[in-house]
This record gives structure tokens, C-alpha cells and sequence, in this order.
């Protein structure tokens, strides 16, 4: 009998929980935001980014994370942050913030702009070690999700699946949207095959995405 696809992650065990601990209790700071390639900082650290649709929860993710209530500002209009906004995690990783995606209401000119910084971000990065897509658990994957994840695809990034918000269901109904999420993700070669399940305002799988991302080379 073949394997689950795309199981959810583990609890980490006690070392590799108490590596990302260590790793998330040092200094983190807002660094700079980029709006063109020539503004990227040194590429001197392990990088790892954060992808999703406007009110996906990333800022709320990333504030989680580190445990800085403002470190990422959520903006009170979707799609409105068009930069690519680095943070600096003690004095070994880059967390970085990619604008979201998926706003309707965005101007055309403003969503190019966007996917050509992408684009050039996404393929030219060699420190970058690992892209996380979030998903929203009461949704499931949308059509704008396979955009960024083609986009991963053939910058040959290897991309992960965080799932926010997975507290807001349960039983049968967080299990059929699991399964359209695993059936979509067959499509993308990229994507590395295991979900971390998250909320941030229960902390649910906080310290697995940190042990993820301190175990990173």
C-alpha cells in the first residue's frame, strides 16, 4: 500500500524543537524593503521565504513565529504591500516576506511588477533554501495558488505547504480539504512532500515550523 502523499509533519522531537527555539529567541529585526533586484542584501545567510494570497495570516504567521506582535504589519488593505521585505533572524538566516498575491483589486501594472521582481528574486537567489506557500485551511488551494507555485517550479525552489488557520476545522471536514490539497500539489515537482499544519493564535505548529527551519543548510 503506497504512502500517504503530502503527510502532515510531525511534533518535532525535544532536540530539534529546542534548536528552533534557540534559533527563533535570538534577535530578529525588519532589515529593508526591496523593490528592485540591485536593493537584495548580501546573499551571506541561509534565506528562507514566505508566500501567500492577501489575508492568507502570513504577517500574523511570521509575528508568531518570532514572537514580535508587530514585526510584520498586516496591512489594513489587502495586496498593498509591493515590496519584498527581508528580516533578519539572529545572525545566521533571512526570513523574508514576499508581497501577497491574489488581490482583485490591484492595478495590473502593480501585479507585472510584482511577478517580474519575483521572478528575478525567486531564480537568481542562491542562498534561498526554501520557500513556504501558505494556504488558508478553510479554502484549500486556488487557482492563483498554482501560479506562484509554477513560478517555484521552474525556478527550481523547493516550496513547502504551511496551512494557516487549521484550528478553524476539524474531523471530516479539515480531512477532504487535506486531500484537495495533496491532489493539487501532485501537479508541482517542487513541492516538498510533507504539510505543517499552523495556527497562530493557538501556536499550533509553531515549534514544527521552526525545527524546519533551523534543521535547513
Amino acid at each position: 500500500m503506497d504512502a500517504l502523499p503530502f503527510p502532515v509533519a510531525a511534533e518535532p522531537d525535544e532536540i530539534t524543537s529546542e534548536r528552533g527555539r534557540i534559533l527563533f529567541a535570538g534577535e530578529t529585526d525588519f532589515l529593508k524593503g526591496v523593490v528592485a533586484m540591485s536593493g537584495l542584501p548580501e546573499a551571506d545567510r541561509i534565506e528562507v521565504c514566505f508566500a501567500g494570497r492577501s489575508n492568507v495570516g502570513k504577517s500574523t504567521l511570521i509575528n508568531a513565529l518570532t514572537g514580535r506582535k508587530a514585526l510584520a504589519r498586516a496591512s489594513n488593505t489587502p495586496g498593498r504591500t509591493q515590496e519584498v521585505n527581508f528580516f533578519t533572524l539572529a545572525d545566521s538566516h533571512y526570513l523574508v516576506d514576499l508581497p501577497g498575491y491574489g488581490y482583485a483589486n490591484a492595478p495590473l501594472p502593480v501585479v507585472e511588477k510584482w511577478q517580474a521582481l519575483l521572478k528575478r528574486y525567486l531564480s537568481g537567489r542562491q542562498n534561498l533554501r526554501r520557500a513556504f506557500v501558505l494556504v488558508d485551511t478553510r479554502h484549500g488551494i486556488k487557482p492563483v495558488d498554482h501560479e506562484i507555485m509554477s513560478l517555484l517550479d521552474s525556478s527550481a525552489v523547493t516550496f513547502q505547504v504551511v496551512m494557516t488557520k487549521a484550528d478553524k476545522l476539524r474531523g471530516t471536514e479539515l480531512e477532504t480539504i487535506l486531500n484537495q490539497v495533496r491532489g493539487e500539489l501532485k501537479r508541482h515537482p517542487a513541492a516538498f512532500p510533507e504539510l505543517i499544519l499552523t495556527s497562530s493564535e493557538k501556536g499550533d505548529g509553531i515549534a514544527t515550523l521552526r525545527a524546519t527551519i533551523a534543521g535547513l543548510v
